[in-house]
C-alpha cells in the first residue's frame, strides 16, 4: 500500500473516532454549542450537528495554541502555506496527500478565529486577512485540480465551474454585507465550510478507489471517481447559492431603493403641503 492510500485510510478513519469520541460527550454532557455555529446554522450539505462536532473537537487545540501564545494571523499564515503544499499535491495527483494538508489547512483556518476570540483579538484587519486567505487556499487546491486535469477537457471544466461557483459565494456574501443585507437562510447553500468538507472527502476517497474502479484506464490518467463526484457537487450548488444570494441582494436593494423614493415623495409632499398653506396664510391677509 502507497503512502498516499495510508493517509487517505488515516483520513477517512478520523471522522468515526470523532463521531464515537463526540457521541461520548453527548452522553455525559449533552452537545456542545457555540455562538458562532448558532449564527451560521446548518444546511443541507453539512448539519449543524456536525459543525458542533468539528468546533468541539478544535478547542483543546485554540486553548493549547493559546497557552503556547501562538498568535491568530500566525496561524492564518500557516494556513496557507499547508493550502499551498495541497494543491501542489494534487497537481501530481497525489489525492491522500493533498487531502491531508488540505486538512491541516482547513483546522489551521478555523483556529485563527477562535483564538482570536478566546484572546480577545478578533478585529476587522484580522477578517479581512483571514477572508484573503481563505480564498487563495480555495484556489490553490481547485487550482491544482484544474491543472492535474488539463488532459481530459471535460474534467477541467467542471473544476474551473467548481472554482467560479466558490469564488461567486464568497464575492456575493461580501458584497451582500457590504451593502448591510441579512441574507435569509437557505438550507441548499454552498459555503465554504460545506465545500471544504465534500472537496477534502472527494480527495480522500480517491486513492482508495482508484486500484477498484480504474484497473482498465479510460483517460490518461486516474481521475478519482470521488473527486471528481464532489467537484460536480460543488460545481452546480455552489454557482446555484450564488445566483440565489444575488436574487435575494437585488431583491432587497430594490425594496430598499422603493421605500427610499417613497420617503422622499412624501417628504416633498409635506413640504409642498407646508408652502400651500403658507401661500393661503399670506393671501388671506
Amino acid at each position: 500500500m502507497s503512502f498516499n492510500s495510508t493517509f487517505s485510510i488515516i483520513l477517512i478513519s478520523l471522522p468515526f473516532l470523532l463521531i464515537v469520541a463526540y457521541t461520548a460527550r453527548i452522553l455525559i454532557k449533552g452537545r456542545a454549542h457555540y455562538d458562532r455555529v448558532d449564527k451560521q446554522g446548518g444546511s443541507k450539505f453539512l448539519s449543524k450537528g456536525v459543525m458542533e462536532m468539528g468546533y468541539w473537537a478544535m478547542q483543546p487545540l485554540a486553548k493549547l495554541l493559546v497557552f503556547f501564545q501562538v498568535k491568530p494571523d500566525q496561524i492564518s499564515w500557516a494556513s496557507i502555506v499547508f493550502g499551498f503544499l495541497a494543491g501542489l499535491c494534487l497537481v501530481f495527483g497525489h489525492f491522500g496527500f493533498g487531502a491531508a494538508l488540505a486538512t491541516v489547512s482547513a483546522v489551521l483556518d478555523s483556529l485563527d478565529g477562535m483564538v482570536a476570540r478566546l484572546t480577545g483579538t478578533s478585529s476587522e484587519a484580522g477578517e479581512v486577512l483571514d477572508s484573503a486567505m481563505d480564498r487563495y487556499v480555495e484556489f490553490f487546491f481547485l487550482g491544482g485540480l484544474i491543472i492535474y486535469y488539463r488532459e481530459v477537457l471535460p474534467f477541467m471544466l467542471l473544476a474551473l465551474v467548481a472554482l467560479l461557483g466558490s469564488f461567486m459565494v464568497s464575492y456575493s456574501s461580501i458584497f451582500a454585507r457590504a451593502e448591510q443585507i441579512k441574507l435569509p437562510p437557505t438550507k441548499w447553500s454552498m459555503r465554504r465550510p460545506e465545500r471544504l468538507v465534500y472537496l477534502i472527502t472527494g480527495a480522500a476517497l480517491s486513492p482508495v478507489t482508484i486500484p477498484w474502479l480504474e484497473r482498465v484506464r479510460e483517460f490518461p490518467l486516474a481521475i478519482g471517481h470521488p473527486m471528481i463526484i464532489s467537484l460536480g457537487i460543488v460545481a452546480v450548488f455552489a454557482n446555484f447559492c450564488a445566483i440565489e444570494q444575488f436574487y435575494y441582494t437585488m431583491k432587497a436593494i430594490r425594496e430598499l431603493e422603493a421605500k427610499q423614493k417613497a420617503a422622499e415623495a412624501a417628504r416633498l409632499a409635506n413640504i409642498e403641503q407646508e408652502l400651500d398653506r403658507a401661500v393661503r396664510s399670506v393671501l388671506a391677509k
